[in-house]
């Protein structure tokens, strides 16, 4: 990795950016754009669930916990940041609520921890990469709006909305939260992509098994009983649930954008981020069908799950005025990119190593 110079005017469009979880795929994809964009970004992530290849985009990387005081000070010091984005976050719904402590201890207590620390040392700028899910189960007024209540119903979307409050009161510090829903798709180009274990995402869910991924991979993501469309009778455009995806790399953009806005004087904010109207379960699929040349891939229909609302769609108006954001790509390309990143050796060599412990 190149030498990373100490401090930097962030207001030149340059400087030193602090990406926490920047191993991670998002954080990763975030550090790739950045660093295209001219800012030099420097990675700290525990590897827990990181990848340490995917901190390689980064202008630097240094190993260590968010809620490790000292050590994020130290970074700090070497580097002098002027400006953070906050990825470093266990994001699995289900297993927060069998496993709350672990998502408060994290998601919530070593971001105040590191928030405190980062701003004591001067950084001024903080990004959250935050959730929707702050939302709680919405079944009217969709799409969403930032100004919708927020009443989480579980601990991992109640562990982020803490940790988003305890933001906005840092003294001194401006700061925007970004709300979405599903990630997908890939940047395979440079060697990044999703690497999550166990797998519970819709998109690669889908497209594993239909690019013949390895079969040990595939039994080690449990993907070998088969995609299934859980309920075609929602009051939707065609029976089937709708939600909101992004491609990564458009929320990527996203994260520069409010980046930048925050550098030239913007006030702190709540930005959602959609793609407007969503994507249904049959569209996803009849996406996958034609990108994927599978004309055979017509998954069963089970029961609904319970719980499951017919719509999840945030507006994104917000963002669009005030950050000149707007999603590009289509699902058609969060799909071809997914599969051209999951045919690659490093995820499965990744995805291997996992499962093996």
């Amino acid at each position: 990795m190149a030498d990373v110079p100490k401090g930097g005017e962030m207001f030149s469009g340059s400087g030193v950016v602090l990406v926490s979880g920047g191993a991670g795929y998002i954080g990763s994809h975030v550090a790739h754009v950045l660093r295209e964009a001219g800012f030099t970004p420097v990675v700290i992530d525990s590897l827990v669930n990181g990848n340490a290849w995917a901190a390689e985009k980064a202008s630097a990387f240094r190993r260590g916990d968010i809620g490790d005081a000292a050590f994020v000070r130290e970074v700090c010091q070497s580097f002098s940041p002027k400006a953070a984005i906050h990825f470093a976050a266990f994001i699995e719904v289900g297993e927060s609520v069998k496993n709350p402590q672990k998502y408060f201890a994290n998601n919530r207590d070593k971001a105040k921890i590191f928030f405190d620390t980062i701003s004591a040392c001067g950084v001024k700028h903080i990004v959250f990469s935050s959730t929707a899910a702050v939302y709680g189960e919405v079944t009217e007024n969709v799409p969403i709006r930032e100004s919708h209540e927020t009443k989480p119903i579980n601990p991992y979307g109640r562990s982020k909305l803490d940790a988003e409050i305890h933001m906005r009161t840092l003294h001194g510090v401006t700061s925007v939260a970004l709300r979405y829903f599903n990630v997908a798709g890939a940047a395979p180009e440079v060697g990044l992509g999703e690497a999550h274990f166990p797998e519970t995402h819709l998109v690669p869910r889908i497209v594993l098994p239909l690019i013949g991924a390895p079969k040990p991979v595939q039994d080690a993501l449990g993907l070998a009983g088969g995609f299934r469309i859980f309920g075609d009778d929602y009051p939707t455009r065609d029976g089937t649930a709708v939600r909101d995806y992004i491609h990564v790399m458009d929320l990527a953009e996203a994260h520069v954008l409010a980046l930048r806005y925050l550098i030239a004087g913007g006030a702190t904010n709540i930005f959602n981020l959609g793609s407007g109207a969503g994507y249904s379960v049959k569209e996803i699929v009849a996406a996958a069908r034609k990108t994927l040349s599978r004309p055979d891939f017509n998954p069963p229909v089970a029961p609904r799950r319970a719980g499951d609302p017919a719509t999840l769609i945030a507006d994104s108006g917000r963002a669009q005025r005030v950050l000149g954001w707007s999603p590009k790509r289509k699902v058609e390309n969060m799909i071809a990119t997914a599969a051209e990143w999951h045919r690659m050796p490093v995820y499965a060599e990744t995805m291997l190593k996992k499962a093996a412990g």
